[in-house]
């Protein structure tokens, strides 16, 4: 069969290397569960999947993949022709009936809409195990990265209200057909118990670093400092401190205490 050539207008750079095929497959652990894939592309990675104990949904956007797609199709692997950002998801999974313990989602996500699918999956508040997406090596560092650091921003936090981020390891643009300009990685994210559902939060953490050069006080500046200054004296923080310098816990405090 022909190998697909891929679209430069949906992103598509298809990984072609079994080693790390077979290490993003086995980055999850199920038995009797629900993987949704998102981009199966030519089904590499499908395959993979399908040799796992689980049912298995994938959402392609491409039609020109069926050839590869529909041969992959049986009574616990549904391949779904939708753009992931604009489906139902718990629609979907509904209509198909599956039996499942949990549910995992795992990917190679086009780098220009890496966290609008994250936050497609956070919205549709889909009650997601563990994600396993391979991602743009720089967007891997941004999500999984701790504070005090350069990479650490509002996304970071954001993420980290959700889940809890490991960078699993680092994959070679060599291993990608076209070879991209850059390397990517996986980077897994397993579901925390207790979150902050509210989507104002993530404006708010928007604003905390909107000059990230800049201190806290500089970039919340509508906000009375005095009830911000009680937050950061409960932490031991300084006043001239800069956003990347706290993690979650003190930002939830802080959108807590400031009445969102």
């Amino acid at each position: 069969m022909k190998e697909l050539q891929a679209k430069k207008s949906l992103g598509q750079n298809f990984l072609k290397d079994e080693n790390v095929l077979n290490k993003i497959a086995n980055s999850i652990d199920t038995d009797n569960d629900l993987i949704i894939e998102i981009g199966p592309g030519m089904g590499a990675l499908t395959k993979k999947l399908k040799n796992k104990n689980s049912y298995l949904i994938a959402y392609e956007i491409d039609e020109r993949t069926k050839e590869y797609l529909l041969p992959l199709e049986d009574e616990k692997t549904k391949i779904i022709y939708k753009d992931f950002l604009k489906t139902d998801i718990k629609e979907d999974i509904k209509n198909l009936n599956f039996k499942y313990n949990n549910i995992y989602i795992i990917a190679n996500i086009p780098y220009y809409i890496t966290t609008p699918i994250i936050e497609h999956i956070i919205d549709e508040k889909i009650d997601v195990k563990a994600m396993s997406l391979l991602v743009q090596n720089e967007v891997a560092n941004r999500f999984s990265a701790k504070s005090k650091t350069k990479d650490y921003g509002a996304i970071t936090v954001y993420l980290n209200n959700y889940f809890d981020i490991e960078k699993l390891f680092v994959v070679k643009n060599t291993c990608f057909n076209p070879v991209p300009k850059v390397d990517s990685a996986v980077v897994k994210f397993t579901r925390k118990d207790t979150v902050l559902e509210d989507k104002e939060f993530y404006k708010f953490l928007n604003t905390c670093f909107a000059q990230k050069r800049k201190t806290l006080k500089n970039n919340l500046k509508k906000y009375d400092w005095n009830r911000v200054k009680t937050i950061l004296n409960k932490y031991n923080i300084l006043e001239n401190c800069r956003a990347e310098e706290l993690d979650l816990e003190i930002f939830k405090d802080l959108y807590k205490e400031l009445g969102k």
